[in-house]
């Protein structure tokens, strides 16, 4: 946890001098997205709180997200409420002191900045999103408010690990042929052949094909850790009725 803050908070060195980080569950007791259990005023407080830890002052910009490759520019913050945000998967700003938020429980939430061009983005990176091109639109919104994609570094925060994410033959048609070296044989299971897909690798690997040479991955698993993050696929294994997200953050001065 950052000292001083009750949050349990990771940082990449790959965007080293910019405000940011990727937050977890502590403990279970911070659940960040409205769509999860607790009260709406209560996560909202939480998000509030949490924006304030990455930038004094500032004000949360976090999109309702429906897995689309969809990209907002924000230039203003508006109400971080249950209903009337964007809809969208991404966010970028140019403008100092809005914080960008993206809430996740196993897909990969992708940070951005271009720290010379004073540009930082953040995307919700789950398979579909990725496979539309949530990543590439977000860099296109960020060169089109001045950022230089040779210059852009992208961190990948917690994301389901490969041998956590099993996966079936409609999931794995989803792709195309020179990307089934992200899907490991996981063997048969209730009759049918299974894979485990390496979300992350793929993340990754989409982020390269953009140009973008600075690139980190936290390497941590959602489903793994159970005490540190939330995680969808663990939730719905344990037949919970919902489930929480984390959430990550970035911001310029």
């Amino acid at each position: 946890m950052d000292k001083g803050t009750p949050f349990a908070i990771e940082r990449s060195a790959v965007l080293e001098g910019v405000r940011h980080g990727f937050f977890g569950s502590a403990g279970g007791a911070h659940q960040f997205g409205f769509g999860g259990p607790g009260d709406a005023q209560a996560v909202r407080a939480l998000r509030a709180a949490a924006a304030e830890a990455i930038r004094p002052g500032g004000r949360i910009a976090a999109p309702h997200q429906v897995h689309s490759p969809d990209v907002v520019v924000v230039d203003a913050g508006w109400d971080d409420a249950a209903a009337g945000r964007p809809v969208a998967d991404a966010v970028v700003t140019a403008t100092p002191g809005i914080v960008l938020g993206i809430v996740t429980a196993d897909c990969g939430p992708v940070l951005f900045a271009d720290a010379e061009a004073g540009v930082v983005g953040a995307a919700h990176a789950g398979w579909r999103g990725a496979v539309d091109g949530v990543i590439e639109n977000t860099v296109a919104a960020m060169e089109s408010l001045g950022a230089r994609r040779g210059h852009i570094a992208a961190a990948l925060g917690p994301t389901i690990a490969q041998p956590s994410y099993e996966v079936d033959a409609p999931f794995l048609a989803c792709f195309q042929s020179e990307d089934k070296r992200f899907f490991a044989d996981a063997g048969m299971r209730v009759g049918a052949r299974r894979w485990h897909f390496d979300l992350p690798g793929y993340i990754t690997t989409r982020l390269e094909q953009t140009g973008i040479i600075k690139i980190a991955d936290l390497g941590r698993d959602t489903f793994s850790h159970v005490v540190r993050y939330h995680s969808h696929r663990r939730a719905k294994q344990a037949r919970e009725a919902d489930y929480g997200r984390q959430i990550s953050m970035i911001a310029l001065d």
